[in-house]
């Protein structure tokens, strides 16, 4: 890439959090500072075969900041943690020195009701390859490698009346790795919509149109078009029948059949209450039958999340905007009925998260490195659950990746031997996380997770399981303490031999 694209990266986060902080001043500010520090020991440090194990002390120095931001014209969210590792016998292959990951994200309104931003950037270790270990260690680089991203999207918004309201949006991103072979991305993007207002209350009706240009290192130039129109229809009150049609354009280095074509889509949108939604549209673009489902539902205890989509996407485009479902996002609604303030919330959100280890993103090990473009049909749900002393999130997904451009852009990942093993994959998997507060001080823990991966092309699969459960304890105001057991069993790949693992650590964490 050119010494501009190189830069920005760097400089983008800082201008957009220098819009978001402009003229504002007077917020309510939450910062969390962490030091913990854990100590492991492991009868296999890199996960090797049972032959090839290596038991260990693996200590690890962590430091970490949550920060909340919220005033009249924006907000912010940002968390980033950093570990130091030291291992008792030396470093292995496949484990790390050091790991940090961070994330932010926030919106602000520069003009009233007019002119806004979204911004976001994230550092975190992604998995390689769908076939290979998909577990939380952080000091394990086997099939793991560290991707940033960064987002910023102006966007303009204008009513007119109650007749309609127009969206305008730009958006730059970039994608990078520190693995060659999975090209570092930067994406430019631009889409506009129409929409009727509230003044057509029987009848309403959408116009949108999308473009995307991509310059990658190892793909070269793409891009992405789309325009479509939307009409609504209200039965009642309560329910919408709905219609689309549309065109869309891809250029990319196909496998071979179309890239562009038109498309269309029926349905309907059903809001019963406002703490239940269905929503679901069946269709047709190019690239054959499509259908999308989104449901949702909240009870006192509960929230419920199911949905399906058949869409065309990248591996970039899933660490960009992750369609997984949003760990945060769904407890947030869960805790919504028993605190009400939404910094509160926040906080609560992130410790719990911290406490249960729970990933960013439920099913994230579905996304996994490609320079491709896919089509990909997800199915997924997710139930969060609060009563009493107890708390649960339960995770269910199956997906389903079909390779469309050039197997030629992915050879560097996966080697000539293996170059055609991402070209179709299944993935389906499950993840568990259960606490239990005996006391005031003192809360259970524990989690299960399952994921198997399927080549559809070449016959090759690979499951992976890793089960915890654990105690932790509040020594003091801002002393934590707490021990975990880890087992945890899987393939590393293929002609790679399977591995088992047992574990057990102690974390000491002062809040600061």
């Amino acid at each position: 890439m050119t010494t501009t694209m190189a830069k920005l990266p760097r400089l983008a986060p800082i201008a957009a959090a220098a819009m978001l902080l402009a003229g504002e001043c007077q917020a309510d500010w939450r910062i969390q500072p962490t030091v913990s520090v854990t100590e492991t020991f492991t009868d296999n440090v890199n996960r090797q075969e049972d032959a090839r194990a290596h038991s260990q002390f693996v200590t690890d120095l962590h430091s970490g900041l949550t920060l909340f931001g919220k005033s009249r014209r924006f907000q912010v969210a940002a968390t980033g943690q950093f570990h130091q590792f030291a291992y008792s016998r030396g470093g292995m292959p496949d484990t790390a020195d050091r790991s940090y990951e961070y994330a932010l994200d926030g919106r602000g309104e520069l003009v009233d009701e007019l002119l806004f931003v979204d911004a976001s950037a994230s550092a975190s270790p992604q998995s390689i390859s769908a076939f290979g270990e998909q577990g939380s260690r952080l000091y394990s680089m086997g099939n793991r490698a560290q991707v940033k991203t960064w987002r910023v999207n102006p966007r303009l918004e204008q009513r007119f009346g109650n007749a309609a309201r127009l969206s305008v949006r730009y958006g730059r991103d970039s994608v990078s790795s520190d693995r060659s072979a999975f090209g570092n991305s930067l994406g430019s993007n631009i889409s506009a919509s129409l929409a009727s207002g509230r003044s057509f209350d029987t009848v309403g009706w959408g116009l949108s149109y999308m473009r995307q240009d991509l310059s990658d290192e190892v793909s070269g130039e793409t891009s992405s078009e789309s325009a479509s129109s939307n009409v609504r229809y209200a039965l009642n009150k309560r329910l919408w029948l709905t219609a689309r049609v549309g065109y869309d354009r891809y250029d990319y280095q196909a496998m071979g059949g179309r890239t562009e074509g038109r498309s269309w889509a029926g349905g309907f949108d059903w809001t019963p209450s406002q703490r239940t939604r269905l929503n679901a549209e069946i269709g047709r673009h190019y690239f054959g039958q499509t259908g999308k489902l989104l449901a949702l539902h909240r009870s006192r205890h509960t929230v419920w999340n199911i949905s399906y989509d058949d869409f065309i996407t990248t591996s970039r485009q899933q660490f960009l905007l992750p369609s997984t479902i949003d760990t945060a996002a769904l407890l947030d609604r869960l805790f919504s009925t028993t605190i009400t303030d939404p910094v509160l919330r926040q906080q609560a959100v992130t410790d719990y998260i911290r406490l249960t280890g729970l990933p960013p993103s439920l099913a994230d090990s579905i996304n996994f490195m490609s320079n491709r473009y896919l089509r990909e049909k997800r199915l997924q749900g997710s139930m969060g659950y609060t009563k009493g002393r107890s708390r649960a999130v339960v995770s269910l997904y199956r997906s389903e990746r079909t390779a469309l451009s050039d197997q030629q852009s992915d050879s560097g990942l996966l080697g000539s031997q293996l170059s055609s093993l991402n070209d179709n994959v299944r993935q389906k998997g499950a993840t568990l996380n259960y606490s239990y507060r005996m006391n005031s001080r003192t809360s259970l823990v524990g989690a299960a997770t399952f994921t198997r991966s399927l080549s559809l092309t070449t016959g090759y699969e690979s499951s992976n399981r890793e089960l915890r459960a654990g105690l932790t304890r509040q020594l003091g105001n801002d002393l934590r303490g707490a021990i975990e057991v880890r087992r945890a069993s899987g393939g590393r790949g293929p002609n790679a031999g399977d591995y088992r693992e047992n574990a057990i650590s102690a974390t000491l964490t002062v809040l600061l």
